[in-house]
């Protein structure tokens, strides 16, 4: 066994000996059978050839690139850049060696080369430069072209590198003027009227921005010069001004002082109140709170008055005098006298000496010439001097219905005469009486006040007071439809007077139509028919029309023709017996009903019909006639 350990390892030992030969025979070869020189920058590692190939592996060719182009290998496996965005795909296909030393092993077609699939797309003012060189110096490889701003934009930086590198921090790829500065992260942002403001107006040229003076004075000094301040006020302008506009203040005089502006104080500038010429006075020296200390020149009264203008006058207008309270005077105002003017009472400065009575003021309005005195508060009220308020109810004639809609003229002609007046309606309404006098003057018996005719829903003239009370019918007529003229007193009081056209009768049966006829409709007739005509009706009687028995005409003198009280007088025609049974109708029939028989009694026979059962019914006539 030790033998053949031995043999075994020096047949490995052969092995590995002939294997290197071979080896170094191989690479001698491939270096024999290149197929042309490589590109210049292979060219020290061109007798190399395990430095770019693997033999027997294609696909770890490019491990061994990589192991070379490192800041590819980065791309690669961050997926940036250029190579870091292709698709996976081998070194070789795109690039190739061994075509000499000046080949060119990574062509690039500028015109086609799609620059959004690296780390440095071109936007704004960028994708319009036509030119690759101004970006890639020549000499450089492409992907060492510059990506910060000053790299390029060196000429372009008016700050002098003073605000440092960053020019994307202000600047914008749109153009190199646009600026996007967030002014809100400084120590002084950006409001109102600020931020329509260019740079320079506080960043002056060629001074750091962290220069630019944050007081309202270093830029606003002409501003506080044209207001009239002429820094009288010192420098803390945000006090009163803001930055939405310099003319507007928003200094609260409520809140930080002890008198606050009310009316139109608050439209008042503010030198107006505030003179003083002192610098720095902040508005101290105003003058007193006293309102003769600012109007003094507007006052009307000279001082009469003394310096309260406040207990007459507001701060909604001086010459508005809205706050005097007149009900504490010995005149409260009331009605129109609300709305005068002061001036149209007190003629002069001095308000003691004004009028108290009316006629005072109001004589050229007086129509009565002073015939009734001078208690003008007795008829007119403060509302309005042409509407009376004169309390008729006090007098002997209360007003009521239409009298109190009525004008004082309508009944009181002259301005003088107003305690003389009559109180009888004939007085007035002589024209309107169209009874000519003739029923006297009481004319309230029958017309009330609210018209002078009766209207709808007035009580007509009480009809029981005359001889002819009014019932049924009667109280839905008309007056004229009895009285043909005025002379009421004329009219008939028969019913012939007024009903001669409907008296069907002709005049036959007399003037008494009460007799029959009633006052509810002249259709109703309650003739009594058992006592006046001994035929009492009743059954199916009762319901019959007069004509429906007395068809004949009526002779000379009577109301209705006579008719017979035997049945067969209107049934003659309703007798299925033809006579035979004679004219006694009422003893089998009755009168509710014709064909209604009355029920027969035991033992009593009916006319003309044997009592036996056993005998067959014969007719016979009434009282046993053949």
């Amino acid at each position: 066994m030790a033998w053949l350990s031995r043999g075994l390892l020096a047949w490995l030992c052969m092995g590995m000996a002939l294997a290197c030969g071979a080896r170094v025979q191989a690479q001698g070869l491939e270096s024999a059978l290149s197929p042309g020189p490589v590109i210049r920058g292979h060219a020290k590692v061109e007798d190399q050839c395990q430095r770019c190939h693997v033999r027997f592996d294609r696909a770890a060719q490019d491990s061994k690139c990589l192991d070379c182009h490192e800041d590819v290998a980065r791309d690669l496996k961050a997926r940036s850049g250029w190579h870091g965005r292709q698709p996976p795909q081998a070194c070789r296909s795109c690039h190739t060696d061994h075509k000499g030393r000046d080949a060119v092993v990574a062509p690039l077609d500028t015109r086609r080369f799609d620059h959004r699939a690296t780390d440095w797309p071109l936007r704004g003012a960028h994708a319009r430069v036509a030119d690759c060189a101004a970006c890639h110096r020549p000499g450089q490889r492409w992907r060492e072209a510059p990506q910060d701003c000053v790299a390029c934009h060196r000429d372009d930086d008016t700050h002098r590198g003073k605000l440092g590198p960053r020019c994307a921090d202000c600047h914008t790829d749109t153009r190199w003027t646009d600026t996007r500065f967030d002014h809100d992260g400084t120590r002084f942002p950006l409001l109102g009227k600020h931020r329509d403001a260019t740079c320079d107006s506080c960043h002056r040229r060629g001074e750091p921005h962290d220069a630019a003076p944050e007081a309202c004075i270093g830029c606003h000094r002409d501003d506080d010069m044209k207001r009239g301040h002429r820094a009288r006020y010192g420098e803390r302008c945000d006090t009163c001004h803001d930055a939405s506009s310099w003319r507007a203040t928003r200094f609260d005089h409520d809140r930080d002082t002890r008198y606050a502006l009310q009316g139109r104080h608050r439209q008042a500038r503010c030198d107006a109140c505030h003179t003083g010429t002192q610098p720095n006075a902040l508005y101290r020296d105003h003058p007193a709170s006293d309102c003769a200390s600012c109007h003094r020149g507007d006052d009307a009264h000279r001082g009469t008055l003394g310096n309260d203008c406040a207990s007459c006058h507001d701060a909604s207008g001086w010459k508005r005098v809205g706050r005097f309270d007149h009900d504490r005077s010995r005149f409260p105002l009331l009605g129109r006298h609300a709305q005068a003017t002061c001036a149209a009472c007190h003629r002069g400065s001095h308000y003691r000496d004004a009028p108290r009575d009316c006629v005072a003021c109001h004589a050229a309005e007086d129509k009565h010439r002073g015939t009734v005195g001078t208690a003008c508060g007795a008829c007119h009220g403060e509302r309005q001097w042409k509407i009376p308020r004169f309390d008729h109810g006090a007098t002997r004639w209360p007003l009521r219905g239409a009298h109190d809609r009525a004008a004082c003229s309508a009944c009181h002609t002259g301005l003088a005469d107003y305690r003389g007046r009559p109180t009888e309606c004939v007085a007035c309404h002589r024209r309107d009486d169209r009874h000519e006098g003739q029923l006297g003057e009481r004319c309230g018996s029958c017309h009330g006040e609210q018209r002078w005719t009766r209207g709808p829903g007035e009580p007509p003239f009480d009809h029981r007071r005359a001889r002819f009370p009014l019932v049924g019918a009667h109280l839905q007529a008309r007056c004229d439809a009895c009285h043909a003229n005025a002379r009421f007193h004329d009219a008939a009081r028969d019913c012939a007077g007024c009903h001669r056209r409907d008296d069907t009768h002709q005049g036959r049966l007399g003037t008494a139509c009460e007799s029959c006829h009633n006052a509810r409709a002249w259709s109703l007739v309650r003739y009594d028919h058992a006592s006046r005509a001994g035929w009492p009706l009743d059954g199916a009687h009762a319901r019959l029309r007069c004509a429906d028995c007395h068809r004949q005409p009526a002779p000379v003198g009577q109301a209705v023709a006579r008719v017979g009280t035997a049945c067969i007088a209107c049934h003659r025609g309703d007798d299925r017996h033809d006579g035979a049974f004679g004219t006694a109708c009422q003893a089998c029939h009755t009168t509710a009903r014709w064909a209604e028989l009355r029920p027969r009694r035991p033992g009593v026979s009916r006319p003309g019909v044997a009592a036996s059962p056993n005998t067959a019914p014969r007719p016979q006539p009434p009282g046993g006639g053949s």
